[in-house]
This record gives C-alpha cells, structure tokens and sequence, in this order.
C-alpha cells in the first residue's frame, strides 16, 4: 500500500525551491479560508466534517430554500405571475434584514437575494414563471462546462480549491506516479461535474415542458430545491472524504509504512 504520507516531503521540497510561490498561494489560501468561515466548501479544509457548517447552520438552510417554497407555493395557489415573485422577493428581503438586525455575516443572506431578484426580473420581462429558475439552469450549465475543462487541461477545480484552502501550492501536480492526489482532486471534480449535469438532465426537461403545462413549474420548483441543499450537502461530504488528509501521529509516534 501506498502511505499518503510519503508525498509530504515532495511537496515541502517544492515549496523551497519556490519560496514565493508557497508565500503568494497561503496568502491567497488565508482569503479564500476568511471568506469561506468554515462553512461551504471551507469545510474540504477542516480535519472534521460538519454538516450544519456545510450548509451554514439552519438559517443558512433557511436562506436557501424558503423564497423558492413561497414562490412554487403561492404560484400553486395563485396561478398567476406577480404574487409568487413579489412574495419570494419580500421574504429574501427579510431574510436579509433579519441578518442585520442581529449582526451576522451577510455573505449568504444576499446571494440568496440576488438570485431571487435576477429570477424575478427574467420571470417578469418574459411574463413566464418557469423562467424565475432559469438562471439556476445557466448557472449550473457554466459549472458543469468549467468543471469539465478544468478535468480536460488536468488542473481539476477541485484541487484549486482545495490547495488555496490549505494555503498550498500545485505541488500535487508534479508527483510522482501514482499520482495519489491528482488522482483524487479528479475523482473530487469528476464529482461535482455530475452534479450539475444530474441537475441540467431532470430540470431542463421540466422548463421546456412547462412552456404547454402550468404545473410543470411547480415540478420544477420541487425539483430545484430537493436536488439543492441535499445533493450539495452530500456531494461536499463525498469530496471531504475524497480530499481530506490523513491525521497526523502524535509526537513520538511514527506512522506504519505497508
């Protein structure tokens, strides 16, 4: 067996033969981590796994999913256009201020507002409710695209992101075969790309179907937000236990070589 801890020594070689290069990549690799908290992908970082920092704790959950249940429900309960995106927008609004009111980190809270709006304002323009997820559909496609090119030139996403959390540099790249973590960061971002494109293959059918029936936005509503926060909580977890390192021995214990 091969014993991860033998790439070590390889890597921090490479550090001292680019001392600049190591300093500039924990720079980076301190901003990524301050904007990540912990939580999101800043977890791939962690020597433990959190599914609540995965998901930025219940009111992250919250932040996520509640204006796009208001919207699929009162678009169920209306049938028309304007209810269901003047209340989704409201309740982001209100997500949003309840961030300020008790002083909390607002990262989320307006991403999740954005979104909406950039939903509302595309669903409002085309007078159609299917088109409120419709940048979701783009957003996933260009993932998936970046994704696969970044498996194609050999510099997987998921080895980026991982490196700048760690305040690493592409060392991983240049070791010797076999490759261990190469290997895995592909295996990582191979991941996520069929995650976006599971997403594009239920969700795409739905928005064109709901051009001819109403209630397939309701489905495909349902469909973005059962294929959201769980699919992402699981393949995060998949990915941490692709990437994670192994634990250190404690001082006067040397690991076992197989």
């Amino acid at each position: 067996m091969t014993n991860n801890d033998e790439t070590q020594p390889e890597e921090a070689a490479a550090d001292r033969e680019h001392p600049g290069d190591s300093d500039a990549w924990s720079s980076a690799g301190d901003l990524v981590a301050r904007r990540a908290e912990g939580g999101g992908m800043g977890q791939l970082a962690s020597s433990q796994f959190s599914l609540a920092s995965a998901i930025g704790g219940w009111r992250g959950l919250v932040e996520s999913v509640l204006p796009a249940v208001v919207f699929v429900v009162v678009f169920l309960l209306t049938r028309d256009l304007a209810p269901p995106l003047i209340t989704s927008l409201a309740v982001a609004g209100l997500l949003v201020v309840a961030r300020l009111i008790s002083r909390t980190p607002l990262t989320q809270a307006l991403g999740g507002v954005i979104g909406v709006a950039i939903g509302a304002v595309w669903a409002w323009r085309s007078g159609q409710a299917q088109d409120y997820f419709v940048f979701g559909l783009w957003t996933n496609a260009a993932y998936a695209l970046a994704l696969l090119v970044s498996i194609l030139l050999r510099y997987p996403a998921v080895g980026i992101i991982v490196a700048l959390l760690r305040g690493e540099g592409m060392a991983w790249r240049n070791e010797e075969p076999p490759r261990h973590w190469l290997r895995r960061y592909t295996m990582a971002t191979w991941l996520w790309f069929a995650l976006f494109a599971l997403r594009l293959a239920v969700q795409v059918p739905l928005y064109l179907q709901a051009a001819q029936d109403w209630s397939a936005t309701a489905w495909l509503g349902t469909a973005r937000l059962v294929m959201g926060v769980p699919l992402w909580a699981l393949a995060l977890w998949l990915t941490w236990v692709l990437v994670r390192r192994p634990p250190r021995p404690a001082p006067g214990h040397e690991p076992e070589h197989s």
